[in-house]
């Protein structure tokens, strides 16, 4: 693909500065990170990749400028995305790219228009240990699977969020905020689409966000019948050696596997990198060989070649509805006496 430019419109959250890293070292060019808020991020990230910091969009709308990349806050990104298919320009935006179900709406019919293209930082197929395990189950090491189980604890260091985070409006909640990768996660290893999801969220803590709920844990029914088991809190510590000791456990009729996504913490200084750890009814317990796949910004522009891609738009479709399915399904339990930080 010859160069590109590109800009970044709306930048409240650091995800966005993977898709900005990425395509500079792809040898594209910035025109610009514009903020409406001026946030404190946006000026970091400008002057750690030495682009501009624009003071108004019209710059990012101009016709030179080829794809918007956004990471505004949750529940606004969808006016983002139309603003970007008014002007006929394809968009990556972090997740969640909607919170609710008129955002999902809303997102189905700009993608049903086809317009422009909607890439989603769903970043987990793009990690080795689990592209790793992709290969692994499709190559029937495992055998047919029967369960997998999904952890992603997050550290949360309340006093560096913004207001925004903290209301379920505005930022979707803990199930469509973090669950929303495993959802994809789910469809993505084990080819089936998924039928049922619910659980329980709770909220322990922080009685002055009263919308804002800390752990979360659903079962999943895939259509071929494995069942699933995802949790999500804010509850790593400030001094864990990690943000989120992330886990993915699955087991199949003829062995078993588990991705340890922030590595082993009992080997920080030798084993830091993600491990994959494997073993079946014929070969013993092993650490797996790690692959290398592209990184989702090159997948997403080899989407906008007409290639085939790793994530579809039609994935990132049914991730977001199988996340507001599941958020409408569940129970919300407030716990007695909330506990401050």
């Amino acid at each position: 693909m010859k160069t590109m430019t590109f800009g970044i419109l709306g930048c409240e959250h650091a995800h966005i500065g993977v898709f900005l890293e990425e395509m500079l070292a792809l040898g594209h060019v910035c025109a610009g990170i514009y903020d409406p808020r001026h946030t404190a991020l946006a000026s970091q990230l400008a002057a750690q990749h030495q682009v501009p910091l624009l003071s108004e969009c019209d710059r990012l709308l101009a016709e030179e400028v080829k794809l918007i990349g956004t990471s505004a806050i949750h529940n606004e990104k969808i006016e983002v995305i139309e603003t970007c298919e008014r002007h006929g320009k394809p968009v990556m935006v972090d997740k969640p790219a909607v919170t609710d179900r008129e955002g999902y709406r809303r997102l189905k019919a700009v993608m049903d228009r086809g317009v422009i293209q909607v890439g989603m930082l769903l970043t987990e197929r793009f990690q080795p240990a689990i592209h790793a395990l992709k290969q692994l189950i499709d190559r029937g090491d495992l055998g047919q699977l029967v369960s997998i189980g999904i952890r992603k604890p997050h550290r949360l260091s309340p006093e560096s969020r913004p207001p925004w985070f903290f209301s379920k409006t505005q930022s979707g909640g803990i199930i469509v905020d973090l669950l929303i990768h495993d959802f994809d996660l789910l469809r993505w290893l084990t080819g089936s689409e998924i039928r049922h999801a619910e659980g329980v969220a709770v909220k322990r803590i922080l009685p002055e966000h009263p919308d804002f709920y800390d752990a979360a844990s659903l079962q999943v029914l895939m259509d071929n019948g494995l069942v699933a088991q995802l949790y999500a809190d804010w509850h790593t510590p400030r001094q864990s050696w990690t943000w989120g000791d992330g886990r993915i456990f699955v087991a199949g009729t003829r062995g078993s596997a588990e991705c340890r996504l922030a590595g082993d913490p009992l080997a920080i200084g030798a084993q830091a990198e993600p491990l994959l750890l494997t073993a079946t009814h014929t070969e013993p317990f092993v650490q797996a060989r790690l692959d290398s796949p592209p990184s989702i910004t090159a997948d997403f522009l080899k989407r906008l070649e007409g290639g085939d891609s790793i994530l579809t738009g039609e994935d990132i479709l049914a991730s977001v509805k199988a996340a507001i399915d599941a958020d409408e399904r569940s129970r919300f339990i407030v716990s007695d006496p909330l506990l401050p930080l």
